[in-house]
């Protein structure tokens, strides 16, 4: 089953962590792409632009393309800006497009810059308001990928808990392989803590590789706030897409659940 094994990046910090967390969000799909790209501060596409890159290239794609030119021949000059900002001054509550109109009809002989580039001026200088949008709850951003070779997808999950009679508790983890359906891991564990849970996917990528893919529920370790947990974070690092099913709906995880009731039976 070995696709491929790479070093795991433990702790290193990576200058693009602010594109993983958003690539993570939008694995988890409670919360749209137009949302998650205000949050982060982003315009739509190049949200889309990371998403296309990271689904294409893996990790790699989300390293930095500078595409800058030397020179902008296009670079607004400080007398333009300085029309710009005297005429919203005068009109607060013109927008980018009207204030072009208005600068264009009463100065024809100047080349001004783009509605967007004026925007840019305008939020530049603090004088555009964010609007708030309602959120909208989205199913999910990806297709979850078929199970049509080994290693193509992994399915994860906590089976329950229960008390030991110790009178500790052991929090069952199980991993398996979607195509082969081979049960990779199956190892009690003293709660559902990251650093834990870690260490086991660290311990099946060494022996059996990474997969495209790993499919869980919405749980801890799995997902947090926006889906950026730690452990999902630490995938998309190593190239690997987390897909997050519905709340409610176990049967999009259907073949690791057959397996979990096959092991009560076994038990």
């Amino acid at each position: 089953m070995q696709r491929r094994v790479n070093p795991l990046p433990w702790k290193k910090v990576s200058p693009m962590d602010e594109k993983v967390k958003f690539i993570a969000a939008v694995c988890d799909g409670s919360v749209s792409i137009t949302s998650l790209c205000e949050t982060f501060g982003i315009s739509r596409k190049t949200g889309y632009k990371w998403l296309n890159r990271y689904r294409q290239e893996g990790p790699n794609g989300l390293l930095d393309r500078s595409k800058s030119p030397h020179t902008n021949p296009n670079r607004v000059s400080f007398a333009e800006e300085r029309f710009i900002l005297a005429l919203r001054k005068r009109h607060p509550t013109w927008g980018p497009k009207k204030l072009l109109v208005i600068l264009e009809k009463d100065n024809p002989e100047i080349t001004w810059p783009s509605a967007s580039t004026i925007g840019n001026i305008l939020q530049k200088r603090g004088l555009v308001k964010s609007r708030k949008k309602k959120r909208e709850m989205i199913a999910r951003s990806f297709p979850f990928q078929g199970y049509d070779h080994p290693n193509a997808v992994w399915c994860a999950d906590f089976k329950g808990d229960f008390k030991l009679k110790d009178g500790i508790r052991c929090y069952p983890l199980t991993i398996s392989d979607g195509y082969s359906r081979f049960l990779l891991c199956c190892k009690g564990l003293s709660g559902t803590k990251t650093y834990d849970t870690k260490k086991e996917f660290e311990r099946c990528f060494r022996e059996y590789g990474l997969p495209n893919a790993i499919r869980t529920d919405n749980g801890v370790p799995f997902a947090a706030g926006l889906g950026m947990s730690l452990l999902s974070t630490w995938w998309i690092k190593l190239g690997i897409l987390p897909e997050r099913i519905r709340p409610g709906k176990p049967q999009e995880n259907g073949r690791h659940e057959r397996m979990h009731r096959t092991l009560i039976i076994y038990d």
